[in-house]
């Protein structure tokens, strides 16, 4: 069964959280411009020295500031949305030094140890075996469908196959999807299935190309841009299964972001890049655990969005991040970003979507 890691807090009471200075801070001269020397967050819990007081930044992400608000919180920030006199913390260090503590351990376990300086298959590849990471991920989705929010970030991969459609929808249905990030490619060839049973004009089983197949996806956005939403072209044009439709008959909310390629859009893809960011963080800013399937730039953006740590009910808990990808250079991609402490999964996305529906109960 499912076991939550115990979050260890730092020592307060060692001589360098004691003798460590308050941290300073700056007022921002004007909107979107912080001061010389801000401090910049990573996915890890950080502490800061206020009044005598070490403080967590409980809602953080990377790469952002921190702001000192006139009743003690401290509000991390995109650097674009600080205001003029915002206190913007200072800082580079993060071991004390300068009233910041960078806590790195908080949810490390004691692991198996391997002294051999040669080993055969130390990174995630195709030649894994992933069964292990199976079984505990039933597990966390079984605790989670009550205890926490479940975000899957999916690329249009996840549509063109049937039985991938209707294991997504399945697990919306059951309640082990709490929120989906996407682009307008998933949704325009899922509504493309429910509609058409083709997805850019291939049979969704057969993989045939229809005649005139490469016209499907354009009629569709253009019948849903018709209607005016998705749920409306749901309704009107009485479609019966899919990814979209299984959220939108849960009610389960979703945001769609658009990209410099997208064909229509649909009337629900959010063209501004920053609106879409901060749709996508909005939608994030509360999840436990985040799945992100055959997407790039979705799945970096969004390990780059979220800690690896959430507070609920005054306790530390880790944030769970999933990478899958038939592309070893994609998996390992979120490493290179230093994104999120991510475990990677080197399979077809399809498979692994139909075999998560069937392990959970």
């Amino acid at each position: 069964m499912f076991k939550m890691p115990i979050y260890q807090k730092p020592d307060f009471t060692a001589a360098s959280f004691q003798n460590a200075p308050d941290v300073k801070y700056e007022k921002a001269e004007k909107d979107g411009v912080v001061p010389e020397y801000f401090h910049s967050t990573s996915i890890y819990p950080e502490y800061f020295k206020v009044n005598g007081v070490w403080t967590l930044a409980e809602e953080s992400r990377m790469d952002s500031c921190v702001v000192l608000r006139d009743d003690g919180h401290l509000d991390v920030v995109e650097q674009r949305n600080v205001k003029a006199g915002d206190r913007v913390i200072l800082g580079r260090s993060e071991r004390c030094e300068e009233g910041i503590f960078l806590h790195v351990d908080g949810f490390k376990q004691e692991e198996e140890e391997n002294n051999d300086q040669f080993a055969f298959r130390m990174n995630r590849s195709r030649e894994t075996a992933f069964t292990k990471n199976y079984k505990e991920l039933f597990e966390l989705f079984e605790y989670e469908k009550d205890h926490g929010k479940i975000v899957f970030v999916m690329g249009p991969a996840c549509s063109f196959d049937q039985d991938a459609r209707l294991a997504m929808q399945s697990l919306a249905e059951r309640g082990y999807v709490h929120g989906l990030l996407a682009g307008n490619a998933l949704a325009t060839h899922d509504l493309e299935a429910g509609l058409l049973r083709t997805t850019l004009g291939q049979g969704i089983y057969s993989q045939k190309s229809m005649p005139n197949g490469h016209y499907n996806h354009l009629d569709v956005l253009n019948k849903v841009r018709r209607c005016g939403s998705i749920p409306a072209f749901i309704e009107e044009y009485n479609i019966r299964d899919g990814i979209i439709y299984g959220l939108v008959k849960n009610h389960i909310p979703f945001v769609l972001t658009g990209s410099i390629r997208d064909d229509g859009p649909l009337p629900e893809v959010i063209a501004d890049a920053y609106q879409g960011q901060a749709a996508m963080r909005n939608m994030l800013r509360d999840a436990t655990t985040v799945v992100c399937l055959a997407t790039q730039l979705h799945s970096i953006a969004s390990g780059n969005m979220i800690p690896s740590f959430r507070v609920r009910d005054g306790v530390v808990r880790p944030v769970y991040f999933y990478a899958v990808d038939i592309s070893e250079f994609v998996t390992n991609k979120l490493h290179d970003r230093g994104s999120l402490g991510a475990v990677t999964m080197v399979t077809n996305v399809q498979d692994f979507v139909t075999k998560l529906s069937r392990g959970v109960k």
